[in-house]
């Protein structure tokens, strides 16, 4: 009798998965990887950015990202650059809404004072890496639709296209790893010509706290103007207590100083 109760239970499980649009399977990938990363609370991550250009000469800062997890609401997020000398003081400060266009600000320590980026300028470089504004929100499930493509083993690809009309991307290309908490491996994004503008590859990923997968590197490639931009992660720290107040202009501009 057990044994034709697991039968039923299998068989419901198969006709469910199959009675799935590639639309509906989608976004239950995305929910996944959002709830498999939920209760980090917030973040501490120094950085390494290496700028590659087309001729393969480099270029080197370092910064420090705060991050303040929200349920209501997507993330906040600080960037502070720490060096070279050029960029030091150099602060991004981004609010990432699940619905409607995110809020950004850069503080300039040249000038000591708060611009706020235009949503029409969320395509433009950071700091003339190959990572759009854009690319610093959290990656809220809102923010997209979704289309299941593929499973390769546990590899699962789904396409997500932008609600937002103002996006650089007409669609991003998604691999989770279904086995390590769906955590994302590659992203291939493609431009507002429906071309294959850049890939961001995941690699040397930790996991923290028993749940949370970490990338330790990040290496965004973009294939039209051969330049390259790599991030290095180190001394993640999930035990800091930031606040809502750790996240406003007059902590960017402090940040910066």
């Amino acid at each position: 009798m057990k044994k034709n109760i697991v039968l039923v239970f299998l068989l419901f499980g198969f006709i469910y998965a199959s009675a799935q649009s590639p639309e509906q399977k989608g976004l239950e990938i995305a929910k996944k990887a959002e709830k498999a990363d939920e209760g980090f609370g917030s973040s501490i991550v120094q950085l390494k950015m290496l700028l590659k250009n087309k001729n393969g000469q480099t270029s080197e800062r370092n910064l420090i990202n705060r991050t303040l997890e929200l349920t209501e609401d997507g993330d906040k997020s600080l960037i502070v650059f720490d060096s070279p000398k050029d960029v030091k003081g150099t602060a991004t400060l981004t609010f990432t809404h699940k619905k409607g266009s995110d809020d950004q600000w850069l503080y300039l320590p040249s000038v000591k004072r708060v611009k706020r980026i235009s949503s029409n300028n969320k395509s433009g470089p950071f700091m003339g890496s190959e990572f759009a504004y854009e690319d610093l929100s959290s990656q809220e499930v809102e923010k997209y639709t979704y289309k299941f493509l593929e499973a390769k083993g546990d590899l699962l690809i789904v396409e997500q296209d932008p609600v937002d009309p103002k996006s650089g991307y007409t669609r991003r290309v998604v691999t989770y790893n279904k086995s390590k908490g769906y955590r994302v491996e590659k992203i291939e994004f493609y431009d507002r010509k429906n071309a294959l503008l850049k890939t961001l590859t995941y690699s040397d990923y930790e996991l923290y706290k028993n749940k949370h997968w970490r990338a330790g590197t990040m290496t965004m490639v973009n294939h039209q103007s051969n330049k390259e931009t790599v991030l290095k992660f180190s001394e993640y720290d999930f035990e800091t207590q930031l606040a809502d107040s750790d996240f406003s202009q007059v902590a960017l501009k402090r940040a910066g100083k």
